[in-house]
């Protein structure tokens, strides 16, 4: 009896610590998915390019979806619309809250991410200025060990 006992603790501790660490293996791709999206945030506001660069896989194909309009392409996305904002705005303040990730596949390769965003900004040459609320869909692949963004897509409107 005592050798049916020790077993079955000996199987639920494996159980539990299999469990545990494999949390912990989400939680770490999560917090690496969240952190990608922080500089993303970063990226936006201070019109720099590196963080899109180091954070997204550039592919034949590529199409980031933002305000109504797409890039075809990374290099599209920073030169044509993350970088000329600098230039074109006095500030531009971005949020990111209530991010959800979501992991899929037998692997867990593949992700993606939603979160609301509230955009504020004012435009240098009119002086005018926006704040708009709307939600950002983020898609991810794991490459090589490294979490890559493969797609997004922001939809927002004036915020009453």
């Amino acid at each position: 009896m005592i050798k049916y006992i020790a077993a079955a603790i000996l199987v639920i501790t494996s159980f539990v610590s299999f469990a545990h660490g494999g949390g912990k293996h989400i939680n770490k791709d999560k917090q690496a998915i969240i952190d990608i999206i922080s500089s993303i945030k970063y990226g936006w506001e201070n019109g720099d390019g590196a963080p899109f660069r180091k954070n997204f896989l550039d592919y034949k194909g590529a199409r980031y979806i933002e305000g109504g309009g797409q890039n075809a392409g990374l290099n599209s996305l920073v030169e044509h619309h993350v970088e000329p904002e600098k230039d074109a705005l006095e500030y531009l303040k971005l949020s990111f809250s209530e991010i959800e990730v979501n992991f899929e596949g037998d692997d867990k390769s593949f992700a993606w991410a939603i979160a609301d965003t509230r955009i504020k900004g004012k435009v240098n040459k009119s002086g005018k200025t926006f704040d708009k609320k709307g939600f950002q869909t983020f898609l991810f692949r794991k490459i090589n060990g490294n979490w890559k963004v493969v797609h997004t897509h922001s939809s927002s409107r004036d915020n009453k």
